[in-house]
């Protein structure tokens, strides 16, 4: 059985081992870089499983790189910085990262991250990796939105998290704390704001009317319902 790939983008050396050494003894494959330039010239050759990214960064802004790793890659991204401030934990996950880790940090909680994480997205009960409802198809191998004429829109992995969970559940009403659950976010503001704008993001992507939704209805004061007819093809 392949081992799950982890690739660890950090300037700091020290950080770089430790992270390397404690997930290669949970059982993980690593990668470390110290620039994104060749962390990126990594992945042209393999998507790793994870993707574990420092914000402070010497060659590139790392929210700008969060951003395209969401939108372009098929890993699950995890930011570990020691920007603690509330609204970088914020925007990291209205940008697209699945999680936010502040430095320091206790090397046992990133691995218990991590493993969350990946449970979270193993298709355990299901052989198929693509829904149909409405007029639209979800290819979750590819993160991709197909429309009845076959135009495509991407999503990111943490929009296709929110996606599948609805999907997983149509005409079910999915409180927060279901979702926290679900997909491993503590509870908090910052998680609360993300999943608002992962919502929203995929109404539009859906081409669904903000004022009046179709699709992903929100019962304030109880959380979502999906209305679709969904079948995994």
């Amino acid at each position: 059985m392949t081992k799950p790939l982890i690739s660890i983008l950090d300037d700091e050396p020290e950080i770089r081992t430790l992270l390397s050494d404690v997930l290669q003894e949970a059982g993980f494959d690593t990668m470390s870089f110290g620039r994104a330039s060749a962390f990126e010239a990594a992945l042209a050759k393999r998507t790793p499983d994870v993707c574990l990214v420092d914000l402070s960064l010497p060659d590139t802004d790392g929210l700008t790189l969060v951003h395209r790793l969401a939108l372009e890659q098929g890993a699950i991204v995890i930011i570990i910085s020691g920007r603690a401030q509330v609204q970088d934990r914020v925007t990291g996950l209205e940008l697209g990262a699945d999680d936010y880790i502040s430095k320091p940090f206790d090397p046992a909680e990133v691995v218990a991250r991590i493993r969350a994480r990946l449970r979270s997205t193993r298709p355990a009960t299901r052989a198929s990796n693509t829904a149909r409802f409405k007029n639209w198809t979800a290819h979750f191998e590819r993160y991709m939105l197909e429309d009845e004429n076959g135009d495509e829109t991407p999503f990111s992995h943490a929009e296709g998290e929110v996606l599948r969970l609805f999907l997983d559940a149509p005409k079910r009403l999915i409180s927060r704390a279901q979702m926290q659950t679900s997909l491993g976010g503590a509870a908090s503001e910052s998680f609360d704001r993300a999943m608002d704008v992962r919502i929203s993001r995929l109404r539009t992507k859906l081409r669904e009317d903000p004022k009046n939704p179709q699709l992903i209805k929100t019962i304030y004061g109880a959380g979502y319902i999906f209305l679709g007819d969904v079948a995994w093809v």
